[in-house]
């Protein structure tokens, strides 16, 4: 059996930080402007992400896309929807989840930025700290998952 991956976007796949940053700079009134029309669908891809999926995807690794819903922007659910068809295709709609609590979701590993807050800290899995000094880049990502794969 192919081992679960699960993928999550904000900060991992695209770059939320900078847009957030970027939008505030322009507005510093509106405090929330991830709760903005079109701010999901035009985050910009992280560095390597795209190829980095595409790479374990390729890899013997059934990838899911895992991240939280924005609680500020009910357009998210939609637009990272979008964001997912536009940038990895049609076949990744579906590979789409959109939960809450990460924890809920059975696999073997999560990359993820966070390693608490939306139930990763409960995770059976195995959790890659994406920006980590173990886990600083998606070159690492690749190499660890791949080491990982080659000893199964």
């Amino acid at each position: 059996m192919k081992p679960i991956v699960y993928i999550d976007m904000d900060d991992v796949i695209c770059n939320y930080t900078e847009a957030h940053r970027r939008a505030l700079s322009r507005n510093p009134e509106n405090h929330y402007p991830q709760s903005q029309f079109d701010f999901f669908r035009k985050l910009k891809p992280i560095y390597g992400a795209l190829e980095g999926i595409q790479v374990l995807d390729q890899n013997n690794y059934q990838i899911y896309i895992l991240t939280a819903p924005s609680e500020n922007n009910p357009l998210s659910y939609t637009e990272k929807r979008i964001w997912i068809e536009e940038y990895l295709g049609f076949d990744f709609v579906s590979k789409l989840i959109i939960c809450s609590n990460k924890s809920l979701l059975k696999g073997d590993y999560l990359v993820d930025d966070h390693k608490s807050g939306k139930g990763q800290e409960n995770f059976e899995g195995r959790i890659l700290h994406y920006g980590s000094k173990q886990c600083k880049n998606w070159e690492t990502v690749i190499k660890i998952l791949l080491a990982e794969n080659r000893l199964q």
